[in-house]
């Protein structure tokens, strides 16, 4: 039903071309205060630099916040894409549910959350020569309120992006559900490749992206709506902005802890892919009682016998 529902709205392939290019330009729009930053901070010696110099020059907390602004000019566009092109209630774009489910978006906050903390803490004292104490109140305070309010917004326009707009639009237009699942999860995973963990850790760590891209396609199709993705993706972008950083990750913020160990990809990577995820999916299966885990994951999208809304010729 969260793909079919589509049906009942304006969803002709013009409008989410249309709709791609328009989140694209709010992307770009929503970038602006951070290209007029770094411009002015480093002018013409900005080319051949790599993110991770970028952000070093920048107090960390102040680039977080500019780097995440560019996600809300993502959502913004979105939204009203949905609303005004498609004629679509947020509401749709969220759930099949009569409506949005947010105890669904707090299990899985606190689900990741959980497991974060408690593998943080147990590595840390299996592993206390891979960890300096980075804890200063002020700058931390300042990181709590700029993530806790923006961490939300940049993961919410992902999830709402990938695994509501494209997961819906592909849905309508393959037919099936087996189509969006791969594309949107191999889409999602393959624009992480211009992070600067790949640079660190070699194209291997792709397999984590990719893979997570799956976790959050199963449950929204599973679970018919993304409001378990919205918080499993909340929770873990916060907790480990909050928590834990390194000099080679995207998110270098004021955390308690600084990761100093030499980064590898190995375990490391396939850890969660084939054993942690799959825990999880475990979890939730159980909770919210999944079943038809075929029809769901690969069955067929057909328009109802008389939808409310025709495509247009």
């Amino acid at each position: 039903m969260f793909i079919k529902q589509v049906y009942q709205y304006q969803h002709d392939f013009w409008r989410y071309l249309i709709g791609v290019i328009a989140v694209v330009a709010g992307i770009i729009i929503g970038q602006i205060p951070l290209t007029i930053a770094i411009f002015l901070k480093y002018k013409g010696e900005i080319f051949g630099m790599e993110e991770t110099e970028m952000m070093q020059g920048f107090d960390s907390n102040y680039f977080l916040f500019l780097m995440l602004l560019t996600f809300v000019g993502g959502l913004i566009a979105l939204f009203l894409i949905v609303k005004y092109l498609h004629q679509q209630p947020i509401k749709a774009l969220t759930t099949s549910r009569p409506k949005i489910d947010w105890s669904r978006f707090w299990f899985a906050f606190g689900l990741v959350s959980i497991f974060i903390v408690v593998n943080t803490i147990g590595d840390y004292y299996s592993n206390p020569q891979d960890y300096e104490w980075n804890f200063r109140i002020t700058p931390f305070l300042i990181l709590c309120a700029v993530g806790i309010v923006l961490v939300p917004l940049q993961t919410s326009f992902e999830e709402y992006f990938f695994r509501g707009y494209l997961m819906q639009g592909i849905g309508v237009m393959a037919g099936n559900k087996w189509a969006p699942l791969i594309l949107t999860s191999v889409i999602f995973g393959g624009l992480h490749f211009f992070n600067p963990e790949v640079t660190k850790l070699g194209n291997t760590i792709m397999i984590y992206y990719i893979g997570t891209g799956f976790l959050l396609g199963i449950m929204a199709l599973m679970d018919e709506g993304i409001e378990l993705s919205l918080g499993f993706h909340a929770a873990n972008n916060l907790l480990t902005a909050l928590i834990v950083t390194a000099d080679w990750t995207a998110f270098q913020t004021e955390s308690i802890f600084k990761d100093v160990s030499e980064p590898s990809a190995g375990w490391d990577v396939l850890i969660p892919v084939l054993v942690i995820y799959p825990i999880y999916l475990f979890i939730m299966a159980k909770k919210y009682k999944w079943t038809n885990w075929k029809e769901k994951l690969f069955g067929k999208v057909e328009p109802p016998a008389y939808p409310n809304v025709t495509e247009e010729n």
